[in-house]
């Protein structure tokens, strides 16, 4: 299959390194013109180092914006107030106990996992119907699916994407616009590198090895029975960006190795 993205225009949020950067770099590769996003004018510059050295060539712009902000999100659309491809992949995740977690933390979770997103859709989407084409990706998670009880603040704003995910892919019916969720599962991204390298020196093993316990002990559902790479998740994300996945709409795919464990 020959993924064909030439003349669209891409936005990867939070692009500037794991899924994100992975997800630009595939788009790149497709053809589109990527718009990197990050929170600073540093991390897009190594961003774009990063996705010159896979893809020579790519068409490359960068915006430094923090996108848990209204002003933030106003700056970007400023800068790019038009996109074909838009994936919601800004995100933030880590354990705590549940009766340690403040209002602020609940909001500043769902300011950046849930608000972020709605801001660009709500933007970007209504361009998207009125040339009839586009593609927007929320990138949820398994654990919007198995709430984890050490993360229940996480889960809760993975579900709410998907429940936005599908309310707007209602909304885009009967035009050639898709919305669609992707979720990954436990996935060796810089930040779960970063998480596990304390683990893995302390048992003397690789990270990878490291994360292949995690799964097995933590996520014993798992049939991969290991934690994905970011390009094995970025590669569902490209396809469903794609105009081969013209009749996928609504839908939740989940490259999460097996964990959820339904058929359904």
């Amino acid at each position: 299959m020959h993924i064909d993205l030439t003349g669209k225009t891409a936005l990867v949020s939070a692009s500037t390194a794991g899924i994100g950067l992975a997800t630009a770099i595939g788009l790149a590769g497709a053809g589109a013109t990527v718009i990197l996003n990050g929170r600073s004018d540093d991390a897009i510059e190594r961003a774009r180092a990063a996705v010159l050295a896979q893809v020579p060539g790519a068409r490359l712009r960068g915006v430094a914006a923090d996108l848990a902000t209204a002003e933030g999100a106003a700056a970007l659309f400023k800068a790019e107030p038009q996109v074909d491809i838009l994936v919601n992949n800004a995100g933030m995740y880590g354990p705590q106990d549940f009766f340690e977690i403040d209002d602020a933390t609940w909001d500043r979770f769902f300011q950046m996992n849930v608000m972020s997103g709605v801001r660009l859709a709500r933007h970007y989407l209504k361009g998207m119907l009125e040339r009839d084409w586009g593609r927007v990706v929320f990138i949820s998670s398994e654990s919007g699916l198995n709430i984890p009880a050490d993360m229940i603040h996480y889960g809760m704003t993975k579900t709410a994407q998907l429940a936005i995910s599908r309310g707007l892919a209602k909304l885009a019916a009967g035009s050639g616009v898709t919305v669609n969720a992707v979720l990954p599962g436990p996935t060796l991204s810089e930040g779960v590198r970063a998480m596990l390298e304390d683990t893995a020196k302390a048992a003397h093993v690789s990270v990878e090895e490291a994360a292949t316990t995690f799964v097995r002990t933590h996520r014993p559902s798992s049939i991969l029975g290991r934690a994905a790479s970011v390009d094995e998740v970025a590669n569902m994300i490209v396809y469903v960006c794609s105009p081969q996945a013209s009749a996928t709409t609504g839908a939740a795919l989940r490259v999460d190795g097996g964990v959820v464990d339904t058929i359904a």
